[in-house]
């Protein structure tokens, strides 16, 4: 009797080593931002214009709340500053809101992906130029790269391309 339930505890450590492998490299947006990190990335439409860029980011966590300020120089010598909102509603979902962002938009997070998409207007004077980013961040199994994919939308037709590679 004794050495059956031995048997059943032990294997149920061993059902729990992928499991408990598998929580170590899920993505947490507030634990990856934290302080300063640092990104390459490029825009490129499917005119073939390509435009590149280099970030650094700096993440605060307010045990609900990530603010992620993004300082961009773009390879043309243009900076711009960004600043996401993140706000955690639940086990694995955040709103995010930013200044060229409109409305907000809803943070999906499963295992070691992010997936997210909003409206931006690209054109800030009197013309609108509204596009959609659909995001998916993918965290590295090592936990230090996250490569951010974003497919541009101009109503139903693919615009763009943006691909970000964040390292800690």
């Amino acid at each position: 009797m004794i050495m059956s339930v031995l048997r059943a505890a032990l294997a149920s450590l061993f059902l729990l080593l992928p499991l408990s492998s598998a929580l170590a490299n899920d993505l947490r947006l507030e634990e990856f931002f934290a302080g300063r990190t640092t990104a390459t990335g490029t825009f490129t439409t499917i005119t073939g214009f390509e435009r590149s860029f280099t970030l650094t980011l700096h993440g605060q966590w307010d045990g609900r709340t990530l603010t992620l300020r993004e300082d961009f120089v773009y390879d043309d010598g243009e900076t711009d500053t960004k600043t996401w909102r993140f706000t955690q509603v639940g086990w694995n979902t955040y709103t995010g809101t930013r200044e060229d962002v409109i409305g907000e938009t809803l943070v999906s997070v499963i295992n070691n992906r992010a997936f997210f998409n909003y409206r931006v207007d690209l054109d800030p004077g009197p013309a609108e130029n509204l596009v959609r980013f659909y995001d998916t961040l993918t965290l590295s199994e090592d936990g230090r790269t996250l490569v951010n994919t974003a497919n541009v939308f101009k109503g139903p037709l693919p615009v763009a391309r943006a691909k970000v590679t964040f390292k800690r």
